[in-house]
């Protein structure tokens, strides 16, 4: 079990863990993850870490086909600028591996901005804190478990 499954569990939040086998070679987690479970891409969701205004670290959690607007996370994230955070800050603060970073179960609560797409479906994936693991929820589960917000913050 991942701190991410766990917390789904111990908030009895009704999901789905779905697993498959990583390739190391493959050159998008979140691309990977549609492929081998045969999910639209709209629905698999990535989660990425950004530096707001310099001082803050912050998630976005967005479709994995769709790019990250650093302007309009910052402004979620009640900042005025956004960069992506190095990888060193990602791991230490979420407690998970890049390819593997949920927005659940992070060592640091760090603040969440979800993308207003979310909101289409009954259902979502996001990583389940692994590589080659999925964890199925809906968003307004996803938006409690991270006391998170929805806001359009794709390009």
């Amino acid at each position: 079990m991942t701190p991410a499954i766990n917390l789904a569990k111990k908030q009895r939040i009704t999901h789905t863990v779905h697993e498959y086998d990583h390739d190391a070679s493959h050159s998008s987690y979140g691309l990977e993850a549609a492929e081998k479970l045969n999910i639209p891409e709209a629905r698999i969701f990535k989660t990425l870490v950004v530096m707001v205004d310099g001082k803050e670290l912050a998630v976005g959690v967005i479709p994995v086909s769709s790019m990250l607007s650093m302007k309009r996370l910052a402004k979620a994230a009640k900042g005025k600028k956004a960069v992506m955070a190095s990888p060193v800050d990602v791991e230490r603060s979420t407690g998970y591996v890049l390819g593997g970073v949920s927005p659940l179960g992070q060592k640091k609560r760090l603040k969440t901005v979800i993308d207003a797409s979310a909101q289409e479906f009954s259902t979502i994936y996001v990583s389940a804190g692994r590589r080659g693991l999925e964890i199925k929820l809906t968003p307004d589960d996803l938006l409690t478990l991270v006391n998170g917000a929805f806001a359009k913050i794709t390009q």
